[in-house]
C-alpha cells in the first residue's frame, strides 16, 4: 500500500538524512502514545510524541517520551523562552502541515525549533509519527536530534 502524501514527504527527508528506519503504515489508529505503543508492542516511553507549542506566538516542537507530560514552564525556563502555550489543532497544522496526532518530527513547511525529551535516550529503538495518525517510524534519540537539529533536555519532572 502507497504511503500517503504526508509520509512520503516526512519519507524523503529522512531519506535525505540517512536515517534508515522506514515509515510503516499501521492498521490502527497510532494517534496517540498509548495507541501507538500497543500497536508496535513497545513501552509508551519509547514513544516520542509530536506536541507543538507556542513561545512568544512561535512554533515550537516538543518530541517527548509517551510515559509523561511536558513541564511547559520547565522547558521555558530552562531555555529563557516565553511561557510555552498549546498550540491549537489549526495552528498545529499552520507549522506542520500535518494533523494532531501524525506530526513527524521533520517534514514541515519550515524547520521548527524543537526539544527532543532526553527521557527517549534511555530507549535503543524509539518510534514518531510519520506525518499521519497511522504512520510511525523507528529511530533513536540520537538521530531525533540530528534530524530536527534539537536540543537534548530533560522536558518532564519524572
Amino acid at each position: 500500500m502507497a504511503l500517503p502524501e504526508r509520509s512520503r514527504q516526512v519519507a524523503r527527508v529522512l531519506a535525505e538524512a540517512s536515517i534508515a528506519g522506514e515509515i510503516r503504515q499501521m492498521p490502527d489508529s497510532t494517534r496517540t502514545a498509548a495507541d501507538a505503543a500497543s500497536a508496535l508492542g513497545c513501552e509508551v516511553g519509547a514513544i516520542a510524541g509530536s506536541l507543538v507549542f507556542l513561545s512568544g506566538g512561535e512554533p515550537i516542537l516538543v518530541l517527548a517520551s509517551g510515559r509523561h507530560r511536558v513541564d511547559t514552564a520547565g522547558v521555558a525556563a530552562q531555555l529563557s523562552w516565553q511561557p510555552l502555550e498549546r498550540a491549537t489543532p489549526e495552528q498545529v497544522r499552520e507549522a506542520t502541515g500535518q494533523a494532531i496526532g501524525g506530526v513527524a518530527p521533520v517534514g514541515h513547511p519550515a524547520p521548527l525549533p524543537t526539544v527532543v525529551d532526553t527521557a527517549l535516550a534511555e530507549y535503543p529503538q524509539v518510534w514518531a509519527a510519520g506525518g499521519t495518525p497511522r504512520t510511525v517510524f523507528p529511530t533513536t534519540h540520537e538521530e531525533l536530534v540530528r534530524l530536527t537539529g534539537g536540543r537534548a533536555l530533560a522536558v518532564a519532572d519524572d
